[in-house]
């Protein structure tokens, strides 16, 4: 008896180190059959799976059993082994033909007769996985020994089965993710925290060459171009993401948009960063049409100054001489040529203030720290002076000041309030500027009771040179400048802009910092 207990741990042991070598889920369930008979010196064995959709048992190894027999399935609760894996417990059946609970189906099929059975339920975490089935017993009958040994193998076959299900369930993402990063167009870089490179993917090897310096952090890349990041700004940025653009001239014009995205793990006491995904677009060719724009617009809008000049000077000169009896038609027509040509020096004063604050960077501002309701009451005086039609209101409904550069902050809300009153139908134009704190935030507000925008429009008000249908607003001029020239005021401030609105009633734009 102890000899045969001696050799039962010898076994186990022996099945315990073949089974935690296995992690491929096929190679482990044959392994596990294979081991299974000679635990309990058996003819053969079978291992069932259950099925958890349809709560059906299934071989997913049964060697040596014909194809058409490995396709059966059994309901929780039929045959002993459905028995077993309904209940989880095991049962030893060693008159199996004369046993209510056995299940003659696969014995008809295969031609094999079952004399005895030993079945253990495979358990994790309290949960049936499967079963394990010792088939005939070669010497005698299944005893209380046998249970316990098999018991001691199917728990470690169950637990075989589990670490193989994780291993191959994270490998597959693993490989899904890793097709994902290795294909996406944009470069992207996983790295720790500091900086040190884990994986690049092909694209961001081509944009910053790294086959040809193997560097091993992404400071000496930007380096390259003569860039240097503050990585604890970064950290302690918040939100999860950073954003910035670095440009170089040579070998050749190249402006990367780099979004760094930090990967968190937060616990109960603290959330820190484990490590840092940074995606890497090219828009050398975006931003150098933009800069071609911005040149052009400007080149036109200085070239067309001082011819329009003199041509407004001369027609008002003609329009209003009254003492050189000039005839009627010419007065006419030197007051239409004077008032177009009023109107075409505006745009051209819009257009060249919007080329300037596009060509501006966050560092060029000129910062003060200023009270908003000070802020707001000089933009209602000067409104007011120009025009005294428009009834103007001021709400604070919370005070705070604000650091940001006055004199480009005054140009955004006054030309909020021009579009309030030039989209305005109403006998009585009314403008009202706001101040209050919501959630942490610090939001300025302009509002009117004018004809309101379309809801689909909403999102495109605020794109360079699009205006809204003619046929809504009753009117065509301007550049449609207006509204992108308070978004880069906004977009420098590092703040963002939106818009609310309903028809016939009003719209309200809110600058939030």
């Amino acid at each position: 008896m102890i000899a045969q207990t001696n050799e039962s741990l010898e076994m186990l042991v022996m099945v315990s180190r073949l089974l935690s070598s296995k992690l491929d889920i096929s190679e482990l369930l044959i392994t596990i059959m294979r081991l299974s008979s000679r635990v309990v010196g058996a003819e053969r064995a079978s291992l069932y799976l259950l099925d958890e959709k349809k709560q059906e048992l299934y071989f997913d190894v049964a060697l040596g059993l014909p194809e058409n027999v490995q396709k059966m399935r059994f309901k929780l609760g039929e045959g002993v082994s459905g028995t077993c894996a309904k209940e989880g417990k095991s049962i030893i059946s060693n008159d199996a033909q004369s046993d209510a609970r056995h299940n003659s189906r696969v014995d008809n099929k295969s031609g094999f007769v079952t004399k005895s059975l030993l079945t253990c339920p495979m358990i994790i975490k309290g949960k049936v996985i499967g079963v394990v089935q010792a088939v005939n017993k070669i010497d005698g009958e299944f005893t209380e020994t046998d249970k316990n040994s098999f018991e001691a193998f199917a728990s470690q076959a169950a637990i075989a089965i589990e670490n193989s299900r994780l291993f191959n369930s994270v490998k597959e993402e693993k490989n899904k993710l890793d097709i994902v990063f290795r294909k996406i167009r944009e470069g992207a870089i996983l790295t720790k925290p500091d900086g040190e490179i884990l994986i690049l993917n092909y694209s961001a090897n081509l944009y910053l060459e790294h086959e040809k310096y193997n560097l091993p952090n992404v400071k000496d890349v930007f380096e390259k171009f003569n860039f240097r990041l503050d990585f604890a700004e970064v950290l302690k940025s918040e939100g999860h993401a950073y954003k910035f653009e670095i440009e170089r001239d040579s070998p050749k014009k190249l402006i990367l948009d780099i979004s760094v995205i930090k990967l968190t793990k937060e616990t109960k006491e603290e959330q820190s960063v484990e490590g840092l995904l940074w995606i890497i677009s090219d828009v050398t060719e975006q931003r150098m049409e933009e800069r071609m724009a911005r040149n052009f617009l400007s080149l036109i809008s200085h070239k067309f100054k001082t011819p329009l000049a003199a041509i407004n000077g001369y027609a008002q000169l003609l329009s209003e001489n009254t003492r050189d009896n000039l005839p009627e038609m010419v007065r006419k027509a030197s007051a239409s040529i004077y008032g177009q040509g009023t109107k075409l020096a505006a745009l051209i004063e819009t257009l060249l203030d919007f080329v300037g604050v596009d060509n501006l960077s966050a560092g060029e501002l000129k910062m003060t720290e200023t009270p908003v309701e000070e802020l707001l009451r000089e933009v209602e005086e000067e409104i007011k002076d120009k025009t005294p039609e428009v009834t103007l209101k001021v709400a604070v409904l919370d005070k705070f000041s604000v650091n940001v550069d006055k004199t480009l902050v005054k140009k955004a809300l006054k030309q909020l309030a021009a579009n309030g009153m030039k989209f305005n139908k109403s006998q009585e134009k009314l403008l009202i500027f706001s101040a209050q704190l919501k959630d942490g935030n610090k939001m300025i507000s302009v509002g009117d009771n004018g004809i309101g925008i379309p809801g689909e429009e909403i999102p495109r008000i605020f794109n360079k040179f699009y205006q809204v249908e003619a046929a809504f607003t009753g009117q065509v001029e301007g550049w449609g400048l207006g509204l992108p020239l308070v978004k880069k005021i906004v977009e420098l401030h590092k703040g963002r802009i939106f818009a609310k609105s309903q028809l016939e009633k009003g719209s309200a734009f809110t600058i939030v910092l």
